[in-house]
């Protein structure tokens, strides 16, 4: 392979080259289960999913580990709120985060542990910290000492004497800076065993703990949200690396979903939550947006870039399946070369999309002009890069309960398509009337035309299927 990725802790672009041959290492930061999931949360799994079909597609075996958050304080404090037991309300949005990866075509991990699910390893793991003298008990606690591992900041950035853990203050903690590892037991809080007493483990240790029983001391990626770079990613490193750990050797994190310039977050109210936006697009279109920008930006959520997409995608769509509809079968093909040049650099996406349309374009070309073979063969092209992205129309995924809607977008295509043609006729003979007619039936029907240097490109104002 040559891809190159950028790495969070060198700030550079580097060549990618697995610590096995022949082998991926993948591990992505999973789901707090505190709530139903949003738009936001679900947009790391479409990023990294793409990463991991373009790793098996350069020929790779990955071993890809998404971890579920299972125990924590929001987790506890919202479960008391409703009245709910802990473990309930942690399993309830599992399953609600689980549909949501499924509705959205990610692919099911290589495992999928959680916190609660692996105390035992977390406890040997602060074990060997406090025998190397870099975690300390006190008063049924574990804190890391972050003064003991000189290249604390190294992540992140951070200066150690600006550094802020922004957790609550514990019963006998050495330094504000230092952060917890285990919370001894408090009245109506569920709790583990360990040689310190009773208590539960802290956000950050879960991760290191079970990076090593999966994939090792050492392995390739670990990915997250660019939220998760301080605290969590910076204390994962510190305490890992601490207990003579390789970790991670390259760091990838994905921007937010923003809207109105903030963060996609609950604490916000202005979440969009996966089933909710599921009434106005389809999974297929949903995933287009939310992986069609670069996955290290910001993606500024609106209504109407959410259409443009489903759009967007809607044109591709309707390319396979008129191919298929007049040649036949289309066989999942090659990627072109720049296809691959854009995700090898960096997962360029927004480029391989460029690409994909380009393809359309000249498949198109071809299908208008009566030479099938030709328009089947770019369509085969556009089935394998947009199988890369996990969104190729023809998969089997895709067309369970949406095939009514695909047919529509395919039959409109060819019907908006033959009145175009119309209408490009009229031009040519100066028939302006004729011309303006066309357009102003398409406009009346809710289709918008716009003159390109490539012809003329039609878009609806409600998507296929979405009508009210």
């Amino acid at each position: 392979m040559t891809l190159r990725l950028f790495d969070t802790e060198t700030r550079t672009l580097r060549d990618f080259t697995p610590l096995v041959p022949g082998h991926a290492s993948v591990y992505l930061c999973g789901a707090t289960v505190q709530g139903r999931p949003h738009i936001g949360h679900v947009r790391s799994g479409v990023a990294f999913d793409v990463l991991r079909r373009w790793l098996s597609a350069g020929g790779l075996d990955a071993a890809f580990i998404r971890n579920v958050t299972d125990i924590e304080d929001k987790i506890l404090t919202k479960a008391a709120a409703a009245g709910r037991p802990w473990w309930e309300w942690a399993a309830t949005h599992e399953r609600a985060f689980d549909e949501a990866y499924r509705q959205l075509n990610v692919l099911p991990p290589s495992a999928e542990p959680r916190a609660t699910g692996h105390i035992t390893q977390m406890v040997d793991l602060m074990q060997r910290l406090i025998d190397r003298d870099h975690a300390y008990a006190s008063a049924g606690n574990v804190y890391f000492d972050v003064l003991s591992y000189p290249e604390y900041g190294r992540l992140s950035g951070h200066r150690i004497d600006d550094v802020h853990q922004g957790e609550s203050a514990g019963e006998g903690k050495r330094d504000p800076r230092d952060f917890t590892l285990w919370k001894a037991a408090k009245l109506g809080e569920p709790t583990w065993p360990s040689p310190w007493g009773p208590g539960r483990p802290g956000w950050h240790l879960e991760c290191s703990a079970m990076a090593e029983f999966y994939l090792g001391a050492e392995f390739d990626i670990h990915c997250g949200g660019m939220d998760l770079v301080f605290p969590h990613h910076e204390n994962e490193i510190a305490q890992s690396k601490a207990a003579g750990h390789g970790f991670a050797r390259y760091w990838l994190h994905n921007g937010w979903v923003t809207m109105g310039g903030e963060k996609m977050s609950k604490s916000l109210g202005n979440v969009l939550s996966v089933p909710n936006v599921l009434e106005r697009v389809r999974p297929v279109e949903l995933r287009y947006y939310l992986g069609s920008a670069h996955y290290r930006s910001m993606l500024e959520y609106s209504d109407k870039a959410l259409a443009d997409a489903a759009q967007s995608y809607q044109r591709l769509e309707a390319f396979v399946r008129r191919v298929a509809e007049r040649g036949g079968e289309v066989p999942v093909g090659k990627w072109t070369d720049a296809f691959a040049a854009a995700l090898d650099e960096d997962l360029a996406v927004p480029k391989a999309l460029a690409e994909v349309h380009h393809v359309v374009h000249e498949g198109n070309r071809a299908l208008d002009a009566g030479v099938v073979e030709s328009a089947r063969e770019h369509a085969s092209q556009v089935r394998a890069m947009l199988g890369i992205l996990g969104i190729d129309p023809l998969d089997p995924h895709w067309n369970s309960g949406a095939g009514d809607i695909s047919a529509a977008t395919a039959a409109l295509e060819v019907l908006v398509g033959a009145e175009l043609e119309r209408r490009q006729q009229a031009r040519a003979a100066k028939d302006w009337a004729t011309a303006d007619a066309v357009r102003n039936r398409l406009q009346a029907a809710g289709i918008e035309v716009t003159d390109t240097p490539n012809g003329p490109e039609w878009a609806l104002s409600t998507p296929v299927g979405k009508v009210n």
